[in-house]
């Protein structure tokens, strides 16, 4: 009799362990847009368009690095936005990149009137070795990384506005 009882369960755990398990497909129109906005570019402005620094090839490139919460970072942004006035005939590009989501990028730019090009950044500050905000790299018209600025600086100085100048 018991024997019969034990026969009775393993048919049954076979039975249910082995019904058909129903997938669903996905259609690949569906895929393709799902992995294209998986591999994001590194940058991108602040409508989701793709930016490569290499975008900027035959110009000076000020790269900053910030966040809405920087206390620096916010403090700086008006000398740098009179530093991008005096410049602008000097071949720079002006970039803000922060990590935050792009809502509360446009939130801040909103609220702060800044004019100046914020994008968002895809990546982890580590990657770019950055460890603490704000940081700014400078980068020639060939694209290599010739200044690095750490902390938040006058960027309207003279001094600074000679460097940025001097940069070939």
């Amino acid at each position: 009799m018991h024997l019969r009882i034990v026969y009775f369960l393993i048919l049954g755990v076979v039975f249910v362990g082995c019904k058909e398990e129903k997938t669903k497909t996905v259609a690949p129109e569906v895929i393709e847009a799902v992995v294209e906005k998986i591999s994001t570019s590194t940058y991108e402005d602040l409508e989701g368009n793709p930016i490569e620094l290499s975008d900027y090839k035959g110009k000076r490139v000020l790269l900053n690095y910030w966040a809405t919460w920087c206390r620096p970072c916010i403090e700086e942004m008006p000398d740098m936005e009179k530093a991008q006035t005096i410049l602008e005939q000097e071949n720079y590009a002006f970039l803000f990149a922060s990590d935050q989501s792009v809502k509360k990028i446009l939130a801040f730019k909103e609220a702060r009137g800044f004019q100046l090009d914020f994008i968002k950044f895809n990546g982890m500050y580590a990657e770019e070795n950055v460890s603490a905000l704000p940081a700014t790299f400078i980068y020639n018209e060939v694209g290599e990384q010739v200044l690095r600025f750490d902390g938040g600086l006058k960027w309207d100085s003279p001094e600074m506005i000679e460097k940025l100048r001097a940069v070939k």
